[in-house]
């Protein structure tokens, strides 16, 4: 007789798979968040007020939601003073799991191969 080895099932929510562990008769979602089995990458947007380029960043991130794996969050510069020395000239600066990935533009296209290549 074949052994298997017992894996936690999956439940879809919306567009995301999530690992259900059970335990001693207790259930618990997955901390971590993934579709398509991929960890969930972490975008962080270093912005201003009155930056159109950071308003066609922030676009950019808002129509690829639903086309790849990532949460992003905003970061006003002007409200850090370091922030707003480290960056002043540069904004908008896209960050992805912590590593700087984008400055001034950032097209669709290029977003979504950064994001593939770091899987």
């Amino acid at each position: 007789m074949e052994q298997r080895s017992e894996v936690p099932p999956r439940r879809r929510l919306g567009a995301y798979e999530v690992q259900v562990q059970q335990s001693q008769g207790e259930r618990t979602v997955s901390p971590r968040v993934s579709i398509y089995n991929r960890n969930m990458h972490d975008v962080v947007v270093y912005s201003r007020q009155g930056c159109h380029l950071c308003d066609v960043v922030k676009e950019t991130l808002r129509k690829l939601q639903d086309k790849a794996d990532y949460r992003w969050r905003e970061v006003d510069v002007d409200a850090d003073r370091e922030l707003q020395q480290k960056f002043n000239d540069e904004v908008p600066v896209v960050l992805i799991n912590g590593r700087k990935a984008f400055k001034y533009h950032m097209s669709a296209r290029d977003f979504l191969r950064v994001l593939a290549e770091g899987e």
